[in-house]
């Protein structure tokens, strides 16, 4: 139980709010039957090259390792299609968020609470996934790793929760469906709680302050209750 009252709840953006797979999912039918394998590969090579690029000290914004990571998905199932390639990148501008999204954000700001996103994302990126998902009226913040220069899980990411939000850690509850970024979250000192929606078996066993939820409907259901005056 938190000891202090929680003040702001911030959100990873991409596989938490955002469905990750909806843009491979507009173009199935053009991908044909390996499409779920491109989607998997695209997500899997956007991570690793955000990791290996932070450690390289060799950092382009999340709109250049989303389109490197995409190209080695297509050419790894042998598609070479300019258009697509142009489909596929835009319409990861305006990915689906998911169902319970709204109303969990909206009931969570009815109680008072500071809402954000903190992302890898570069910021044109994640204005038109809010703006395209009609989510930034319940939002205050939009904070994107661009301004620390690497991406998570460095702490100078997590830093800007606190530098621009103006509050402790201890009274933020940081929101991931990423389990590393959950987990990392977790050992900077926010609250963490790991969206587990495919019911994946828990990682990172070392780091134990993290709660394990299935959607944010149930993120919400824990909040309600540690929000004070």
């Amino acid at each position: 139980m938190p000891k202090n009252p929680i003040k702001a709840c911030v959100f990873d953006a991409y596989g938490t709010l955002f469905d990750v797979h909806s843009a491979v999912a507009a173009y199935a039918e053009s991908i044909g039957p390996h499409a779920a394998q491109v989607s998997n590969l695209w997500r899997q090579k956007q991570l690793e090259y955000t990791w290996v690029r932070s450690l390289m000290g060799r950092h382009a914004d999340f709109w250049t390792v989303t389109g490197e990571s995409l190209d080695h998905a297509l050419a790894a199932h042998g598609i070479d299609d300019i258009e697509l390639r142009a489909d596929l990148m835009a319409a990861y501008l305006r990915l689906a968020a998911y169902p319970e999204v709204g109303e969990t954000l909206a009931g969570l700001r009815e109680q008072g609470l500071t809402l954000a996103i903190l992302s890898n994302g570069s910021p044109s990126m994640l204005e038109a996934a809010v703006q395209s998902a009609g989510l930034g009226p319940y939002l205050d913040q939009v904070m994107s790793v661009e301004e620390a220069g690497i991406f998570k899980p460095a702490a100078k990411v997590y830093d800007l929760a606190v530098d621009r939000l103006g509050l402790s850690a201890e009274s933020i509850y940081f929101a991931s469906a990423n389990p590393w970024d959950g987990a990392a979250a977790a050992e900077y000192g926010f609250h963490a709680v790991w969206i587990n929606r495919t019911g994946a078996p828990r990682e990172y066993a070392w780091v134990e302050e993290i709660v394990e939820v299935l959607d944010l409907k149930a993120f919400s259901s824990i909040i309600a209750p540690l929000v004070k005056e």
